[in-house]
């Protein structure tokens, strides 16, 4: 004996089936989208250690706070809760220093499918002399690229604090063949893949004193012997700051 439903519920749970159609390709989509460049699987907080927490730390790293410079080791410590902080402020987050979904979904946001964030690109960032890719200077290839990944983070975030204005990067790795080219210093962090030069607007001088706030060690601007046309920023972990011109 066949039992026939009545329309309107059979209506009701056909809709609820195509609803959560619906629902499960937009998670796909989400989910797809972090694994472009690098997924989260767990809530990070204080205490916590690994892989995970050192990828976190590469996309803080330009939170330290005034002076600051925060370790890429993979250690969720206290400088990694207050970078991670600062982070969430600068985004309109909760800052309660818990890196959760909502930390990784403005990261996802944040990041191309190379983890380069989206307003940087490696090729800005390499041998600036015609050639290209991360070679030739006292590091690997992988160390001076993976250098460059740190400093563009650092980038991003001054970016931020200064209203998402673009940054004009004229210098990042140089080769030794390169840096002995433009008369560069013999043991100048452009090797390293640790520098970037800018120039433009943003001024020089505000991106020097901006710059303090952001993991930049190194920050050469006005004023210095052969930068008052650019302002070099460098993620050196000693602070070497001359800008005289700037009050720097």
């Amino acid at each position: 004996m066949s039992i026939t439903r009545p329309l309107p519920r059979l209506l009701a749970i056909l809709l609820l089936f195509a609803a959560t159609l619906t629902t499960s390709q937009v998670v796909a989509t989400s989910v797809a989208h972090a694994d472009g460049c690098y997924t989260w699987g767990r809530t990070l907080s204080q205490g916590a250690s690994g892989e995970d927490v050192r990828q976190l730390q590469i996309r803080v790293s330009g939170y330290p706070g005034y002076g600051g410079h925060l370790a890429i080791d993979g250690a969720f410590g206290p400088a990694t809760k207050a970078a991670v902080q600062r982070f969430q402020s600068a985004y309109g987050l909760v800052a309660d220093g818990v890196a959760g979904q909502n930390t990784f979904n403005k990261i996802y946001a944040l990041q191309d499918d190379d983890c380069t964030p989206i307003h940087f690109t490696y090729s800005e960032l390499d041998d600036g002399c015609g050639g290209s890719g991360f070679d030739g200077g006292p590091l690997s290839a992988a160390a001076t690229k993976a250098n460059a990944l740190e400093t563009m983070w650092h980038l991003e975030a001054l970016r931020h604090a200064l209203g998402d204005q673009p940054l004009v990067v004229t210098s990042g790795f140089r080769s030794y063949s390169c840096n002995a080219q433009v008369g560069g210093a013999s043991n100048s962090q452009h090797l390293y893949g640790r520098s970037a030069d800018l120039v433009g607007n943003p001024s020089l001088c505000t991106l020097a004193k901006q710059a303090r706030y952001h993991g930049f060690g190194g920050i050469l601007g006005p004023g210095y012997p052969g930068h008052n046309d650019h302002t070099h920023l460098d993620i050196r972990t000693s602070n070497v700051w001359e800008a005289p011109s700037c009050g720097v």
